[in-house]
């Protein structure tokens, strides 16, 4: 598996569209990651990615916070905010904008969950839009969300693979406007689709000379040892091994791997082992010896201190926490902590 597949397969998306808009010139609108909206479509989460595909017609559009950010967006473009941050779109953004939130509130409140249709602008010139977010089961310090710019976008309709994904958008487009019976959850395996697509072509298109997490995975040699982690984490490593892996000398490939990932291969090792892990305590049931040795940790207490290093909390009070802020304390979760050496008898009496 290479390393893009194998940190989305951690990530866990989870996407869903929202919004399939008119919008008529002059337009001009502040939109953000509602937690209100996204909650009415999918389970409420710290990281959300909002996109927009624009379907016919163009817009401008940039962060809030930042006016150097602007860029235009065409029919057939996508745009991706990967930190979901408060951004401006419009027909211009040279007039004053009106908050998108209190116009998708009725909606929500008649039609929850469903594919809202929106009508909004001065009559002029139309642009269509399809809008979407993805929720993503992870931590902040995931090395692929990490890399995104804040605001991007795009063409995914202009490449020679692009006639299944120009298809599949003509699709999405129309299963938006019909409301058909489903459509909802087919519109979101497309969003997720949509946004594995638009970051293969983030990577296919950076600079020749960019560093980062996207650079590391695009290069021919950071790229297999990337992989080479990814698919074997509680293997017992050297630069040495992972070098003739992949093959280059033990230097050239610690200087290749730090220079774009700004730490060296084993640092970075370690790091994954302990997400990797993070992700087997929230979703498996196995004891933390067993997670220990999953990732490569020789004892439970050597696991059990770099993941406080790590997270701030043990292991066993760092699952508890997160089984508590999903609501899934159940005679499994009490069992583990059983297992983990903690008192069960007090969360069956605060339950």
């Amino acid at each position: 598996m290479d390393a893009l597949s194998d940190v989305l397969r951690v990530v866990q998306l989870s996407g869903a569209v929202f919004l399939n808009g008119e919008f008529t010139a002059p337009w001009c609108l502040i939109s953000e990651a509602d937690s209100d909206v996204c909650a009415a479509y999918l389970p409420r989460s710290e990281r959300v990615v909002s996109y927009h595909l624009i379907v016919e017609g163009s817009c401008v559009a940039r962060l809030v916070d930042d006016e150097h950010s602007a860029l235009r967006v065409d029919a057939g473009e996508l745009l991706v905010v990967p930190q979901g941050d408060e951004h401006l779109m419009g027909s211009t953004l040279d007039m004053t904008p009106t908050r998108a939130a209190p116009l998708l509130a009725e909606h929500l409140e008649t039609l929850p969950g469903e594919v809202m249709r929106v009508m909004y602008g001065g009559g002029g010139a139309p642009t269509r839009i399809v809008c979407g977010f993805l929720t993503c089961d992870e931590m902040l310090s995931n090395p692929l969300l990490a890399s995104l710019p804040r605001i991007f976008k795009v063409d995914v309709s202009r490449t020679v693979e692009s006639a299944w994904l120009a298809s599949a958008l003509g699709f999405a487009a129309a299963e938006a406007a019909g409301q058909r019976a489903g459509s909802a959850t087919v519109l979101a395996k497309l969003s997720e689709l949509l946004f594995v697509e638009a970051l293969r072509r983030c990577i296919d298109t950076l600079p020749q000379h960019e560093k980062g997490w996207l650079a590391g995975v695009r290069d021919r040699y950071v790229g297999r040892a990337l992989s080479r982690l990814h698919a074997q984490p509680a293997h017992p490593w050297t630069v040495d091994e992972l070098a003739g892996n992949v093959g280059l000398s033990r230097s050239a490939l610690a200087q290749r791997f730090t220079d774009l990932l700004g730490q060296p291969p084993m640092q970075y090792l370690a790091r994954w082992r302990l997400h990797t892990a993070a992700r087997q305590l929230r979703s498996g049931r196995q004891s933390l010896a067993e997670v220990a040795d999953a990732v490569g940790y020789d004892s439970e207490a050597a696991f059990s201190r770099a993941f406080k290093r790590e997270f701030g909390l043990p292991p066993a009070s760092w699952r508890t926490s997160q089984e508590r802020e999903a609501g899934t304390m159940d005679m499994n979760a009490v069992s583990r902590i059983e297992r983990d050496g903690m008192a069960a008898q007090g969360y069956a009496r605060r339950s």
